[in-house]
């Protein structure tokens, strides 16, 4: 029992170092002030951005930064509703009808937070290194483009149709002469503020100046007769003073939302999984993978019960708040709090806020988050990168983005298989008197007779390359006379079926012509398949030769074996 209290006692020592002490809690509480304040206007526009009321965005900001940074194993990691995030919650609302309601939103958030929350306890931190960097840089360019495009008709005051964001600009475009010029006046004052005070000591706060003058604006305009009135927030949604109470789920949209929930999953922990490789913890080490994952999954429970729309790892508001001074976790937790109080003392003035000033902040936030180098370095990588970021970028603009991402994904994991079973390359090493080592050569077209031929594969062996690997392998005549094959498998841990067949196959067809074959460098989990599938009694156990710490000494065996084979045989025809 005393063990076990001086166990909790130590963790719970651990867990706390994460939130400092007295030398740091003045610079944290710094850094959760300026990130606090920002977010409320980048909360707000994250829920506008989401097709939802902007106070669940506002929500999500504050759960999930208070949850982050409760339980991420980054000390850093911002947890906020970033913007792709938000462009497929306003896909899934807009393909719901009626929207998506409050208990629909909070089923969606408790299940992006469930499957993060599973894979981090499972330790697949390192899943997300299986989404390749085509079908990244694709998918977040092409948001940042539905980010711009999506936010149109806020900027203009014209509410276009179309089936989707493209074909809803080209419709406002098409009838610019119905645009609003007092909505495009606040929002083109609110870009002008944001890009000229950034550049002051104001910094992040650029964004928070900039919206308040842009919304004050809107509301001297609206005291002017014969000049059209701003939207703002308050015509869309009622802002309470108070703190969101729980919202419990809606059982019956779980089917409906499955996959935009594994999409949101996915998105959320890739972001989150870039910070967690590249801002290490106070103690110099990187933060687990596998824990932000956990972590994140908090985030988006605590989110999704107090109404707030899914969460994950924002790069944008991590960088900001240690660009302010943060220095431990208690930043990101000061932030969250700082948001309540903003809620509880200034919910009367939220609701004047324009939406094109917030339509101005998100259309700065999509333009920068458009990265040509990034389409160009892989565009520049090959034919294969070139198309998935192709049909991911239009994907992901002309369908809904949670059908889009995991169609990329598929169609990367699928031209990769093609890719890679292509790249098997069979070669014949030939040994002679002047090197130990080997001369490297094309196989011969068929396999001499009375001679030992040593072939090679190099690149994945897996179930689709089989067939190519077979192509390339020698003819076998309708004689060898004693002849030996060696393929060399070293460094190969795992053989599919389709590959075994066609090594046994080959085996057979070289014994009934007076031949052998032999495998040499076997791994003791190859031996294990081939005693398993009862392959190794096709070869013949004596022409199987497991592999050694010494390099070459398991094809030195076969060589060796081999010979002796070629010599009985002559001694017997002779």
């Amino acid at each position: 029992m005393a063990d076990t209290f001086a166990t909790v006692k130590r963790n719970l020592r651990g867990y706390l170092r994460r939130f400092g002490g007295r030398k740091t809690v003045a610079s944290d509480l710094k850094a959760g002030l300026v990130l606090g304040v920002e977010s409320v206007p980048d909360g707000l526009a994250a829920g506008v951005l989401a097709g939802v009321n902007p106070l669940h965005g506002l929500y999500a900001y504050m759960f999930g930064a208070i949850g982050g940074a409760l339980a991420t194993g980054s000390a850093f990691m911002t947890v906020q509703a970033t913007g792709a995030m938000a462009v497929i919650i306003s896909d899934v609302s807009a393909e719901t009808p009626g929207g998506l309601t409050p208990a629909a939103l909070t089923t969606l958030g408790l299940m992006v937070g469930v499957i993060m929350l599973v894979l981090g306890i499972a330790r697949l931190g390192s899943l997300v290194r299986f989404i390749p960097t085509a079908v990244l840089v694709g998918f977040v360019n092409a948001v940042a483009v539905n980010i711009v495009l999506g936010q149109i008709d806020n900027a203009t005051g014209f509410a276009a149709e179309g089936a989707n964001r493209i074909a809803r600009t080209l419709d406002s475009l098409l009838h610019f002469w119905q645009w609003s010029w007092p909505t495009i006046l606040v929002g083109v004052v609110t870009v002008t503020l944001i890009l000229l005070l950034e550049r002051t000591r104001l910094g992040a706060l650029a964004l928070v100046v900039a919206v308040i003058v842009g919304s004050g604006l809107a509301a001297a305009l609206a005291l002017l007769d014969g000049i059209d009135r701003v939207a703002t927030i308050g015509d869309i949604a009622e802002v309470p003073q108070t703190l969101p109470g729980m919202q419990m789920p809606d059982l019956s949209v779980v089917l409906a939302l499955i996959v935009p929930a594994l999409s949101l999953a996915l998105v959320g922990l890739v972001q989150g999984a870039a910070i967690s490789g590249s801002i290490a913890n106070p103690d110099g080490r990187y933060p687990d993978a596998s824990a932000d994952f956990r972590g994140q999954g908090i985030a988006n429970l605590a989110s999704g019960f107090f109404q707030g729309i899914p969460v994950g790892g924002s790069m944008s508001a991590t960088a900001l708040v240690r660009a302010a001074g943060a220095r431990t976790a208690l930043a990101n937790l000061f932030a969250g709090v700082v948001m309540g109080i903003t809620v509880l003392a200034f919910a009367s003035l939220i609701g004047y806020i324009a939406m094109s000033a917030l339509a101005a902040l998100l259309i700065i936030v999509g333009v920068r988050t458009f990265k040509v180098h990034d389409i160009y370095m892989v565009w520049r990588t090959g034919i294969v990168q070139a198309t998935v970021l192709t049909v991911t970028f239009v994907l992901t603009l002309l369908i809904p983005l949670q059908y889009a991402v995991l169609t990329g994904v598929g169609l990367a994991v699928i031209l990769i298989v093609v890719q890679q079973s292509n790249r098997v390359v069979l070669r014949q090493w030939e040994f002679d008197d002047l090197s130990a080592l080997p001369i490297e050569s094309a196989p011969p077209a068929t396999i001499p007779p009375g001679e030992v031929v040593v072939l090679a594969p190099y690149g994945s062996l897996f179930f689709a390359a089989a067939p190519v690997f077979e192509k390339q392998l020698p003819a076998v005549p309708v004689r060898l006379e004693g002849a030996v094959v060696i393929v060399r498998l070293r460094g190969k841990e795992a053989l599919g079926s389709t590959f075994l067949r066609v090594i046994a196959t080959y085996a057979e067809r070289i014994r009934a012509a007076g031949g052998t074959l032999m495998i040499s460098g076997v791994s003791e989990a190859v031996h294990r398949q081939l005693r398993d599938t009862g392959i190794i009694r096709r070869i013949g156990e004596r022409q199987v030769f497991r592999a050694h710490a010494r390099v070459g000494e398991s094809l030195q065996q076969a060589r060796d074996a081999a010979q002796r084979l070629i010599d009985e045989r002559g001694g017997a025809d002779d």
